[in-house]
């Protein structure tokens, strides 16, 4: 099973268009230290030939560009991504559905809460429903992934609700604490040949017991890497607001609470501009580093 990192950072993006914080600053100089990245997304294959994107960032468009095993394998129209999964409602999560526009067959799994978000939006109605079959994801259950026309592309995938919040456009004037409520999903995704399986999960606002259990004996574990402390934003001035008030747990929180478990490779994603371990030379990516810990960047591929 392969899986190529199509973005690794949170919404945004690294350099965010309005940001001078010192990471997007020396991004936007070029530094190789600090290589931008777009908002995440993961691909995965079980034969390198038909693909199935967790997530649709609204980089889609350029990541797909960046990936040579997304191009057009013969013409004139063809995609080897034969189906996208959305672990939340978040714009950043589910944007690039809209550059999947083009007529192209694909499935499209979602949690139920997930898919009423869309079904309300009749932008998203450019995707046609005979062209782009719209599928629900049970949560803690295992599901055979498969194209439009309903042929298996070899991946089994189990989503499983995580601490979380909704998305902030659905948040309303009293916003909710984190909750599991299927606001945000984990993704187990297994190749079943093998029994090797990866878990990508770039949104929790906690490191609880359950998860832990999810993510104990993965090969490769995925992990919500937004922000490196707790109250990040708010010392750098970028922010009033918490991870935990955003629905994300920090990454010092991350390497402690899943310190115990039996994890292959461990993966930050969806690391925020503000997150000063995005800086390769810094103390902080140290730190991670001794622990065991990667930080994605855009085109990371590794293969259990």
């Amino acid at each position: 099973m392969r899986a190529i990192v199509l973005g690794a950072g949170a919404g945004g993006g690294v350099p965010q268009w309005n940001c001078a914080c010192a990471q997007c600053r020396r991004a936007r100089a070029g530094d190789p230290a600090v290589p931008p990245r777009t908002q995440t997304a993961l691909a995965v294959s079980a034969d390198g030939e038909c693909w199935l994107l967790i997530n649709a960032s609204p980089d889609l468009r350029q990541q797909i560009l960046a990936t040579p095993a997304l191009h057009p394998r013969e013409g004139p129209r063809d995609s080897p991504i034969a189906a996208v999964l959305l672990t939340g409602g978040d714009v950043d999560a589910l944007g690039g559905l809209l550059t999947l526009r083009e007529g192209q067959p694909f499935a499209l799994y979602a949690d139920p809460a997930v898919q009423r978000v869309l079904d309300a939006n009749p932008v998203f109605g450019v995707l046609a429903h005979d062209t782009v079959p719209r599928r629900c994801m049970p949560r803690d259950r295992s599901v055979d992934v498969a194209d439009a026309a309903g042929t298996p592309l070899g991946l089994a995938v189990e989503a499983f609700a995580v601490p979380g919040k909704v998305p902030l456009y659905l948040e309303g004037r009293d916003p909710p604490a984190a909750t599991c409520d299927g606001s945000a999903l984990g993704v187990r995704v297994t190749d079943p040949r093998r029994g090797r399986f990866l878990v990508f999960m770039p949104a929790c606002a906690d490191i609880n017991a359950r998860v832990r259990a999810c993510l104990d004996g993965a090969d490769a574990a995925f992990v919500d890497g937004t922000l490196y402390r707790d109250d990040e934003l708010i010392r750098a001035g970028l922010g009033g607001k918490t991870g935990h008030r955003m629905g994300h747990v920090s990454m010092t929180e991350a390497v402690s609470g899943l310190a115990g478990c039996t994890i292959g490779r461990r993966i930050f994603v969806h690391v925020n501009n503000s997150n000063p371990a995005l800086a390769a030379d810094g103390p902080e990516r140290a730190t991670l580093s001794a622990a065991g810990w990667t930080v994605a960047e855009d085109g990371l591929e590794i293969r259990i």
